[in-house]
């Protein structure tokens, strides 16, 4: 065999593996094409749309971190029930109440989710809340008096709002519309202090007209909560209207109770000085002839008064300050300064003063002062 027959020989081979390798090579398949992430500006930032879907959603939230010390404010913040058995570890009688720390850790999930139909925007909205709280819980004696109470911890998980929306239309469970039509009182975290400009949490069913001249009108019909959930077919009633502009904005609301048949209304007048001053007074009025609070009335006696503002010293820094006066002579005063750390992060020191009275005998009850600071992260 001679070198140009060698060379003839393995060139031969090498073919003849190459083809049978080919045979058996494994085919990929092109990749499809990346559908990305787009954007939705339609309904504000932080939108997008789900993929393959006509569908906006915003996923939001925030991290919280309360702290409050001494005796003004809400009483209880954070309790996790009213009574507890404690009979059994009752020795000398009494126990005191522990004065120490108030603190709330919070988780919270927000999630929005808007299409347009041909009856107008589609949306669902959801906002769940996870707590870890310190709370006082009431300690009774053997004959169920009560005798002092306990501090304690725990986890509490509550659905703020989970509703649904079409049109003007809305049903599901979130704030009373006689708390959100004429709007929260002051940015001020302990707006609610001695009972409140209303109740929060309920089932309704409402619609709201929106003009495009800045007004609006709503009515609608609600469960209640606690104590003033519905007993019978028959609803808890409300309805309002607003007129907003540049200069501020009017509103109304008014409310039936139908579990103790009782009513109530509240005026609101806010004001936008300039860029930096914004003030507002708001005033109740609800009857009291079955019941000194209902479902609707949740301050003390027949009327009440609340005022306030916010004076913004910077892009960063805010000042807020509300007052409130009921018919009982409960009276607060809440300040605070919001500031902004950096981005999405702000802290709130607050301090509170308020003195709570008797609903009948209008007699003083006790007061006291709370510190309050409370650390934000919003996303």
């Amino acid at each position: 065999m001679n070198i140009k027959s060698l060379l003839l020989g393995s060139a031969a081979a090498l073919v003849a593996v190459s083809g049978a390798r080919a045979a058996d090579a494994v085919v990929v398949a092109e990749p499809e094409p990346m559908e990305y992430v787009r954007v939705c500006d339609v309904y504000g930032a932080g939108f997008y749309y789900i993929p393959g879907t006509e569908t906006c959603l915003r996923v939001g939230g925030y991290m919280r971190y309360d702290i409050r010390v001494g005796d003004g404010g809400p009483a209880g913040y954070g309790g996790l029930q009213n009574v507890l058995d404690k009979k059994d570890f009752v020795t000398d009688g009494v126990i005191d109440t522990n004065d120490t720390y108030y603190k709330r850790a919070r988780a919270a999930i927000q999630l929005d989710a808007r299409s347009e139909t041909e009856l107008g925007t589609l949306r669902a909205y959801m906002h769940i809340n996870f707590d870890w709280n310190t709370g006082t819980i009431n300690a009774v004696d053997a004959d169920d008096n009560v005798v002092g109470a306990w501090t304690t911890t725990g986890t509490n998980v509550g659905i703020n709002h989970a509703f649904i929306e079409l049109g003007g239309f809305r049903i599901g469970k979130t704030d009373s519309l006689f708390s959100t039509l004429t709007g929260y009182a002051g940015n001020v975290i302990q707006d609610d202090i001695n009972g409140g400009y209303g109740p929060f949490d309920t089932h309704q069913i409402v619609y709201t007209y929106t003009g495009g001249n800045g007004f609006s009108a709503s009515v609608g019909v609600e469960e209640g909560n606690g104590d003033f959930t519905l007993d019978s077919y028959v609803p808890h009633v409300v309805a309002g209207a607003a007129f907003t502009q540049g200069w501020g904005g009017v509103s109304g609301v008014v409310g039936y109770d139908s579990v103790f048949e009782e009513w109530a209304g509240k005026v609101r007048l806010d004001v936008n000085v300039n860029d930096q001053l914004s003030l507002f007074v708001m005033g109740g009025y609800g009857t009291d002839d079955n019941v000194l609070r209902s479902f609707y009335k949740t301050w003390g006696g027949n009327w009440a008064v609340w005022g306030g503002g916010t004076f913004k010293f910077n892009e960063k820094a805010s000042f807020n300050l509300q007052a409130q006066y009921f018919e009982n002579k409960d009276v607060s005063v809440i300040a605070n300064v919001a500031y902004q750390l950096v981005p999405g992060l702000t802290i709130t020191p607050e301090v509170a003063w308020s003195s709570w009275h008797d609903d009948v005998t209008k007699v003083k009850i006790d007061d006291g002062f709370a510190g309050f600071l409370r650390f934000q992260r919003s996303f």
